[in-house]
């Protein structure tokens, strides 16, 4: 069946993952990352190992942390320092998870890479190359965090939980006997355990500095405790006694303020794109009308990708709230992923 190289977290998703390619008669080895110093002692990591060790498999450990700490965690401060609001998930997926599975997976002259999220890959398609399909099951879906994987990837990537739920894989996993069979899903972000607000109050210290809150017109109706603590479209937690409710349109990081407004002045129609990787050449899509979905929780909007020139905007066919500068927008068209971008 051939070697299969599958990213092993400690948590029931990835363990079912290796004992289903297992069953199927694939050589099997787990490989758990060390990310940075907080995870290399954890309960995750001894639950890694004790997880190869039941399935019988080999396991690996590799130190990524200074990768990690280039690719994720900057990404991740220097969004907040720009005042946008950055997914450090969807980059680590691409840059680190996937291209270091993929790296490993050559040199121990591996077929295959696996992972456990609950995804498809449709390789039949009016494209004619691999592309993600949203699975069955949308509530565990995750084609959206994967967007960033081509399709040349694609052809190398097992993802053994297609077409289950996850109901189904605790059920196989407590059959088999796997103590992780009811451990709970990973929250938030695995580097800032305690929040992102700690987090940020932790590393940028000192450059984060108490500021105005301003109106549009520029009068000043308040305080906030530093632009980097805040995002666009926020209303809560702002500390203010107003006899209206208030969202936050814009941060200005040079002036150290936050412009806040009516909820419908957070309303858009076009977006500008950034950092954009695209699975189809753009000359293709630019016909088609897309689903658009500008975060992770969100349904989507149909809208069209425009090229003016030297940049690629998105235009709804309708407004909506949903467009933070920083979060990705992913496009999709019959359920296929055709890649996304960063909102400006």
């Amino acid at each position: 069946m051939g070697k299969v190289i599958i990213g092993i977290s400690g948590g029931v998703d990835s363990s079912v993952s290796a004992y289903l390619l297992k069953e199927k008669g694939y050589k099997v080895i787990g490989v758990t990352f060390i990310q940075s110093e907080e995870n290399k002692d954890t309960v995750d990591m001894d639950d890694a190992k004790k997880i190869c060790n039941y399935l019988g498999i080999e396991h690996k450990i590799y130190d990524i942390s200074k990768e990690f700490k280039e690719e994720v965690i900057s990404y991740f401060l220097e969004g907040y320092k720009k005042g946008i609001t950055p997914s450090p998930c969807v980059i680590c997926d691409e840059k680190i998870k996937i291209k270091k599975l993929l790296d490993i997976c050559m040199e121990e002259n591996g077929d295959y890479i696996a992972t456990g999220h609950y995804c498809k890959i449709n390789r039949e398609n009016k494209f004619h190359r691999p592309l993600l399909e949203i699975s069955e099951d949308r509530f565990k879906d995750q084609s959206y965090m994967l967007y960033r994987v081509k399709p040349e990837s694609l052809e190398k990537i097992i993802f053994p939980l297609f077409g289950y739920k996850k109901n189904e894989v605790r059920s196989i996993a407590e059959k088999i006997g796997l103590k992780v069979h009811d451990k709970k899903d990973s929250q938030g972000i695995c580097f800032a355990k305690e929040g992102y607000i700690p987090y940020l109050k932790e590393h940028l210290k000192d450059s984060i500095k108490k500021g105005k809150f301003i109106k549009e017109d520029g009068t000043v109706i308040g305080e906030h405790e530093g632009y980097q603590l805040y995002t666009v479209g926020q209303r809560r937690g702002l500390g203010l006694k107003l006899p209206e409710p208030v969202f936050i349109l814009e941060i200005r990081p040079e002036t150290n303020e936050i412009v806040l407004g009516e909820y419908e002045k957070l309303k858009r129609k076009k977006i500008k794109l950034i950092n954009i990787s695209l699975n189809v050449p753009l000359e293709e899509l630019l016909s088609l009308e897309v689903i658009g979905r500008p975060r992770f929780s969100s349904q989507g909007f149909l809208g069209k990708l425009l090229r003016e020139n030297d940049d690629i905007y998105f235009e709804y066919r309708e407004e909506n709230y949903q467009n933070s500068p920083g979060q990705h927008i992913v496009f999709y068209y019959e359920n296929l992923v055709l890649g996304g971008g960063e909102i400006k």
